[in-house]
């Protein structure tokens, strides 16, 4: 072999050497496939899926519209480590058996969360109201959706830092009455206590996790509604 040749492929050998402690191996290696795909699986962890990624949103979107939820589509933003919005929808009216009722005080939610507070405001809410208020709802207020912040407490990221979960705090009625947890949940009336606790049971089987004045002092005033998951009810 030439002087020339063997230069040349020690540069080679070398430069190889040098992109597999970087973490790429070269294409047509053995373990190229492979490589590669952990590769993307780190990058995609730290910066979001990948854009070759399958995605489940386009049906959601479609699912939450046909429940007649007024709402747009939101640009997937990331906003710190553990902080993003992803797949989220920005919801302005929901709808009832016979009309439709206003949300308040809401920001970004996931699609999929969006979509199991759609059929709760309509099935549950909106219903219980009718039945044991005697008035259908006109609107659900909130204490927001999304922000990035650690659960109380802790130093691990809440469910909202992801906008999987809303925070709500009254009911207001068509007749005008104002039903909120802080003041309702233990002193309301007999009819106002009831419909609460309906509305938290109702909660309970379309959300993954709820809290309400029952968990502890710090939920006393809101109902949290987060993921559609694993159950956890209190």
């Amino acid at each position: 072999m030439s002087s020339g040749k063997i230069i040349r492929l020690t540069v080679l050998t070398s430069a190889a050497m040098a992109l597999q402690a970087c973490g790429f191996i070269p294409s047509g290696s053995s373990s190229d496939t492979g490589a590669r795909g952990k590769q993307n699986v780190g990058l995609g962890s730290a910066s979001g899926p990948s854009s070759g990624a399958p995605s489940s949103a386009g049906a959601c979107v479609s699912q939450l519209s046909a429940t007649g939820t007024q709402f747009s589509t939101l640009p997937d933003t990331y906003a710190a480590p553990g902080c993003n919005k992803i797949g989220t929808v920005q919801m302005y009216a929901l709808a009832g058996d016979v009309s439709k009722f206003g949300v308040a005080n809401i920001g970004p939610v996931k699609c999929e969360v969006a979509k199991a507070f759609s059929g709760w405001a309509r099935f549950g809410v909106d219903r219980a109201a009718r039945q044991i208020l005697g008035s259908p709802l006109a609107r659900i207020e909130t204490m927001g959706s999304y922000s990035c912040r650690n659960v109380a407490g802790t130093s691990r990221k809440s469910a909202h830092a992801r906008a999987e979960a809303i925070d709500v705090s009254a009911f207001i009625l068509a007749d005008g009455r104002r039903i909120a947890l802080l003041q309702d949940w233990d002193e309301g009336t007999r009819e106002e206590r009831e419909f609460l606790r309906v509305v938290h049971r109702s909660a309970c089987k379309r959300f993954g996790t709820v809290l309400g004045p029952e968990y502890n002092t710090a939920h006393a005033d809101h109902f949290h509604l987060e993921g559609t998951g694993a159950k956890f009810c209190r």
